[in-house]
């Protein structure tokens, strides 16, 4: 029976589920005869050969810098005082002919012409806009602030690029670091070693043990490399399939914040984005059990996902917010004591705003001091590992001179 990822509205609230049935039909029929409203069914890829080969999708391309530049430009022609249409249609002037920003610009000018809201018309793109960027837009027709709003996007979608760019970048020289030490010692095992197998063979005494080892390892490399390639490939393939189903993940990003150094990163990372979706969306307008709701979907981590829906679920009850993420003990002690802060003195949005920008900070420095350990570290690792191969070849060399004399 196919597997489905169900999203709808139960109670004013957004949900999503992992459902079985028979086809999408049932499903719906049957989500409706729960009181619910459907808003997106797709059927799941569950089976690792779907992730190995994993198929085109059937929706346009943009990017988030295309998105992030598209806020920006049309909060500039809106503050320079043109119709929200004119400046669709600028914009669409501004992008090449044939791109998917500029396809994706058409098609919200043709929506706005016909009598859509900007919000609606951007809804209508195929999940290019996420659940906070339409909620902000809303907030901000219903505001008559859309050009501010646009702005506050803009500046966010910066800040989180500029916080994916710095992750990224710096993790280049270890990967290109560890490419090329596996690389190195590929060809060292496959290419130079075997030119001294024929020769430690026909000396007819028995090589040392380290010899033994290298060349046994450099004959398994030799004969069973595509083996190993492929038993990459499948182990690439089942962490994405452990990844793919919510319960799955749930149980690895639970696992993810017990291990030492990096808990302390993906923490980190997770206050960072929480504090700036809040502030943002509580700086429109937005309700904080709203903007909760919406925040918790910008998460990546499952344990820190629920720990905020917890929030909201006290919030609801008449609690407070900071009181579950003290009790959860995932929160850093100083993001804790900033929210709680804001809570009890009514300036919220603003502690939230100073926690982003801290934690922004602390993780350029987590990045920093990992790579500062991990650098020399693989260096030192790759010297001990070609160094363990040259000296075994030096021993074994010196053993069938000495059996010479």
């Amino acid at each position: 029976m196919p597997t489905y990822q169900c999203k709808f509205i139960r109670e004013g609230e957004v949900l999503q589920e992992t459902r079985d049935a028979e086809n999408e039909s049932l499903l719906i029929i049957a989500l409706q005869n729960e009181g619910v409203i459907p808003l997106n069914i797709r059927e799941s890829k569950d089976n690792i050969i779907s992730f190995l080969f994993p198929s085109a999708g059937t929706g346009l391309k943009v990017t988030q810098k295309d998105i992030g530049i598209f806020t920006r430009e049309l909060a500039t022609l809106l503050g320079a005082g043109l119709p929200l249409d004119r400046s669709l249609a600028v914009l669409i002037d501004l992008t090449e002919d044939g791109t998917p920003i500029n396809q994706m610009t058409g098609n919200i000018l043709d929506k706005v012409k016909s009598g859509a809201p900007l919000s609606d018309a951007l809804d209508g793109q195929n999940k290019v806009f996420s659940r906070f960027y339409l909620n902000m837009i809303r907030a901000g027709e219903a505001g008559g602030s859309l050009e501010s709003v646009l702005e506050r996007l803009a500046d966010y979608l910066e800040q989180s690029k500029e916080l994916r760019d710095t992750v990224s970048t710096a993790m280049i020289y270890p990967i290109i670091l560890i490419v090329i030490s596996f690389v190195s010692v590929f060809l060292l095992l496959t290419f130079v070693v075997p030119q001294f197998t024929e020769m430690f063979e026909n000396s007819g005494k028995e090589l040392p043990i380290p010899t033994q080892i290298v060349v046994g390892v450099a004959e398994l490399l030799k004969s069973y490399w595509w083996a190993i390639f492929a038993g990459f490939l499948l182990l690439v393939a089942l962490v994405k399939f452990q990844l793919s189903d919510s319960k799955r993940r749930r149980v690895w990003d639970y696992r993810f914040l017990k291990i030492p150094m990096v808990n302390d990163l993906i923490v980190k990372l997770q206050v960072a984005s929480f504090s700036r979706t809040l502030e943002t969306l509580l700086g429109n307008g937005v309700t904080l059990l709203a903007a909760l709701s919406i925040a918790r979907e910008t998460l990546t981590n499952s344990a820190i996902a629920d720990t905020v829906e917890k929030a909201a679920d006290s919030l609801k009850q008449g609690g407070g917010m900071s009181e579950v993420l003290i009790d959860s003990g995932q929160f850093p002690k100083m993001a804790l004591q900033m929210i709680k802060l804001g809570e009890e003195t009514g300036r919220l949005q603003e502690m939230l705003g100073k926690v982003s920008i801290t934690y922004d900070k602390e993780i350029k420095t987590a990045i920093h001091r990992m790579l500062a350990m991990l650098e020399p570290a693989l260096i030192v690792i790759l010297g001990i590992v070609i160094a363990g191969i040259i000296i075994s070849i030096l021993m074994a060399i010196l053993s069938v001179n000495d059996l010479a004399f």
